[in-house]
């Protein structure tokens, strides 16, 4: 337990609690059947699949498919929820739980918000990768390999 916050609704006073932070990533394929990551600008380093927070008031689906466009451009056309995270230390500033989606989405990658550079990248040469997202793509990839890489979306 934490701060002491107040109801807007009806004023009364109600205990914050330390909870883990929500968040989505996307993994897109290209034709190539490479994934699209991005570069972070700011702490911690690295390449990342694109996501992030989810806001208040926000589907999970929602939260992915704007945080695709901040930060590549892409517009999400369909989804699909792979798997969610929970590691607590996947993150190094805080907890946080990702649900990760595999999306088919339309457009050019360009980075925007928050990423440096967008790009694809096959899967035997991927950068560095920031948080738990080494082990993110090895369990897509091990779907993908167990689909012929012809899973419904991925």
């Amino acid at each position: 337990m934490g701060d002491r916050l107040v109801c807007p609704h009806c004023g009364r006073a109600l205990d914050r609690f330390d909870q883990p932070r929500l968040t989505v990533d996307a993994v897109v394929h290209n034709a190539a059947g490479e994934v699209l990551l991005i570069e972070r600008l700011n702490p911690p380093p690295g390449w990342a699949l694109p996501g992030g927070f989810v806001d208040a008031g926000e589907t999970l689906e929602a939260a992915v498919a704007r945080e695709l466009a901040e930060e590549t451009g892409l517009r999400a056309e369909r989804l699909e929820q792979f798997h969610s995270y929970s590691e607590p230390r996947r993150d190094p500033r805080h907890h946080t739980v990702s649900t990760v989606f595999l999306v088919e989405a339309t457009g050019e990658p360009k980075a925007g918000d928050d990423a440096g550079r967008a790009a694809f990248f096959p899967y035997d040469r991927l950068p560095p990768l920031a948080f738990d997202h080494a082990a993110i793509l090895a369990d897509v990839a091990r779907r993908r390999a167990g689909t012929g890489g012809r899973g419904t979306l991925c």
